[in-house]
């Protein structure tokens, strides 16, 4: 039986993971989070006191590593693992080994009729056949305002200012990267995610009814 696949792309703080658990629960999805798959090797080089310097260290931790999972802890929400998640994004080993696990995630798992993934390059690299691709656009400013309320309702103290330049490098590094950049994969909807939750619903509905 053929699964259903979802893929959400769209750059940083855009509402990629809010859409996806949506879709998620209104139609019966597994949801699969590519960020935290990133964000957990980055905690194991933090915790490992690794530098990104040291190549061949980096690569053994990811070769020994135990199969990384998708499940979710709010420490990997700081802006700490943010930082080092992004800066460990270039490396074409790091989304070999990510790339593989979300594929191998996928075609072993025999409980669930289909997926919803969310990421940076999950339509364009990934999922290049999948039944529906979304690319989600918002404006800059709407998304560092959302990460800022997010990081200040996680506890963490942020200034918008900051979080504003530090989107603006994390989109420019994104999208100029060799391996992979952020890129509207080809077939995909655009959705406009800057107004709100009900309107980015409208915009989707159309299309995932269809499936």
């Amino acid at each position: 039986m053929k699964k259903t696949i979802i893929t959400i792309d769209g750059p940083a703080a855009s509402g990629k993971e809010h859409i996806a658990r949506y879709i998620s629960k209104k139609y019966s999805l597994k949801h699969l989070d590519s960020g935290i798959l990133y964000r957990k090797i980055a905690h194991l080089l933090l915790e490992k006191k690794i530098k990104l310097g040291n190549l061949n260290a980096f690569k053994r931790l990811i070769n020994n590593s135990p199969v990384i999972t998708y499940r979710k802890s709010k420490y990997l929400r700081s802006e700490k693992i943010s930082k080092m998640a992004s800066k460990i994004a270039i490396f074409k080993f790091v989304r070999d080994y990510v790339n593989k696990t979300q594929r191998d995630f996928v075609k072993n798992n025999k409980i669930h009729k289909g997926f919803v993934i969310d990421g940076r390059d999950i339509g364009s690299v990934v999922f290049k056949n999948a039944d529906l691709k979304l690319y989600i656009e918002v404006n800059e400013q709407n998304r560092a305002q959302r990460r800022y309320k997010q990081l200040i309702d996680s506890g963490e103290k942020s200034i918008y200012q900051k979080i504003l330049r530090e989107i603006k490098l994390r989109d420019k590094k994104d999208k100029t990267r060799k391996i992979s950049p952020l890129v509207i994969p080809k077939g995909a909807i655009v959705i406009d995610n800057n107004g709100s939750f009900k309107n980015t619903v409208n915009q989707i509905r159309f299309f995932l009814d269809k499936l």
